[in-house]
């Protein structure tokens, strides 16, 4: 049986599966509040977009920059791609 983990999460198993796989807590917070939520309908398999390693270190930047980074204009590409999918 999961843990519970107050009214801020939604579907605790799903949390505490997407945490063992070494999901971050608010990535893992977000899909399991959206599977519990009926007017969002998350993939299972995720998105379309294009790979990290196929952008420029600029779009990334940008999109670490959208998401909230810290540290971000001293990172190089990698480290970009690193913290994008640590988010």
């Amino acid at each position: 049986m999961a843990k519970d983990h107050g009214t801020q999460i939604k579907n605790d198993d799903t949390y505490e599966a997407l945490r063992d796989e070494g999901y971050s807590k608010e990535k893992s917070a977000r899909i399991a509040n959206a599977q519990a939520n009926s007017e969002q309908t998350p993939s299972k398999d995720g998105g379309k977009g294009m790979k990290y390693e196929n952008r420029t270190k600029d779009e990334l930047y940008e999109k670490a920059k959208e998401v909230g980074i810290e540290g971000r204009s001293n990172m190089s590409k990698e480290q970009l791609i690193k913290a994008l999918r640590n988010h």
